[in-house]
């Protein structure tokens, strides 16, 4: 697969070199409704400025192991990517390939108007390196008005995960399922690290998901409560949840047959597809009693050591995702919150409001791990807790086993 994949990508690149020195090739991996239409928002402002795009797009739940570095080490790099780990970056520049933007954002002005929760995310070591594209809280949990009216639940009023347990039954009773969950490894990976910052607060969220993790913070009792509240939620999906798509288990919700699901909030893209209004149609809110929430900050990379005249159109195209009123349009067909504070007004529905309302607090936001924490490190703790969620059998405390030894083999 990868070379019939990498042979697309070269041809790809011989047909652009052919038609035009600005043709730029786009590496991502969306694919639902709303990312598409909002990656057009992009493709359109690029092609204002005279640009094309080829797309080279990998779904992430398509399994496949094709990423960003097996295209630069393969001899075929994008121009543009979507990328949040720092270590990408650091591995472009010790490449000659990095392409640090604090130059530009600087003489462009364009960091004053981005919270600093959104700076923090796009800066590696010292340099800015990513272009900020959207905001989306990754455990925000959304509900149907009409169900939780008809079940006669308000989840808005819930102060704490158990408030929400306890209205299980009754939803139940009222003929619905009370929450949505995809059981796809991913999802149940953003779920868990949602719920660490949810119960464990930010000293818990930053000791297990930090740049430099602590290990004293495996065999806790912080960790002892996600994992007995990540087994709840598995006690609570429904029989069709084993490998359903996120975008599935959100229409579960829209078409009230669930309460709700809690997600990534990028799932407000379905509802608005669909014709629901926030406030009306769906509420939102964070993970009852939570005490943090992490964000997740989409961003694009750009290829360093390129000629003069593809560097400018790479720049053109940070301009472009940059630019407010592009901002307010990305936002509005992906169902994400603009990065930039003076976006116009009218993309803030009820649900972009709540988010920046959320997010007034700076001690109340964690980073999405992708932006901070090692790769392999990441993805051994979403397979212990992906098999803990598959094994009902499998003990809090043979879990933190796997933890631990996943830990001294990586890191320690």
């Amino acid at each position: 697969m990868l070379k019939s994949i990498l042979g697309g990508v070269t041809a790809a690149l011989m047909l652009s070199s052919a038609a035009s020195a600005t043709d730029l090739i786009i590496y991502h991996n969306w694919s639902s409704g709303p990312e598409v239409a909002a990656l057009n928002v992009l493709k359109a402002g690029l092609e204002a400025k005279g640009h094309t795009w080829t797309d080279i797009a990998i779904p992430h739940d398509t399994g496949s192991n094709v990423n960003l570095m097996n295209l630069v080490t393969g001899g075929t790099p994008p121009n543009v990517f979507l990328e949040s780990s720092p270590g990408v970056y650091r591995d472009l520049i010790g490449l000659g390939l990095g392409r640090p933007l604090t130059e530009f954002f600087t003489e462009q002005g364009i960091l004053e108007h981005y919270p600093t929760s959104v700076v923090s995310s796009i800066t590696v070591d010292g340099e800015i390196m990513k272009i900020p594209t959207a905001i989306h809280i990754d455990g925000m949990a959304y509900y149907n008005m009409d169900v939780a009216k008809a079940a006669g639940v308000d989840p808005a009023s819930w102060n704490s995960l158990d408030a929400m347990f306890a209205d299980f039954q009754k939803i139940r009773d009222a003929g619905y399922i009370p929450i949505a969950i995809g059981g796809q490894q991913w999802q149940v990976g953003y779920l868990t690290h949602a719920l660490a910052a949810a119960t464990g607060g930010p000293e818990f969220y930053n000791g297990l998901y930090g740049a430099e993790p602590d290990p004293s913070v495996i065999d806790s009792a912080d960790m002892r409560t996600l994992l007995e509240t990540l087994r709840r939620f598995q006690q609570e999906a429904d029989e069709g949840s084993v490998n359903r798509e996120w975008n599935v288990t959100t229409n579960m919700v829209i078409t009230g047959k669930a309460l709700m699901q809690i997600h990534g909030d990028w799932m407000k893209g379905e509802w608005t597809a669909a014709g629901k209004v926030a406030g009306t149609d769906f509420g939102c809110v964070q993970i009852p009693g939570a005490k943090a929430v992490p964000v997740t900050v989409d961003s694009w990379g750009i290829l360093g050591g390129q000629p003069a005249d593809v560097d400018a159109a790479e720049l053109d195209f940070a301009a472009v995702v940059a630019d407010p009123q592009i901002q307010a349009d990305f936002s509005a067909a992906k169902g994400s919150t603009p990065t930039r504070l003076d976006a116009p007004a009218e993309v803030l529905d009820a649900c972009s409001t709540e988010v920046l309302h959320i997010l007034e607090d700076a001690d109340h936001q964690v980073p999405n791990p992708h932006s901070t924490v090692d790769a392999d490190w990441q993805n051994s703790i979403w397979d212990v807790v992906f098999n803990f969620w598959s094994d009902p059998s499998m003990s809090v405390d043979d879990a933190i086993a796997q933890i631990q030894e996943n830990y001294d083999i990586i890191l320690g």
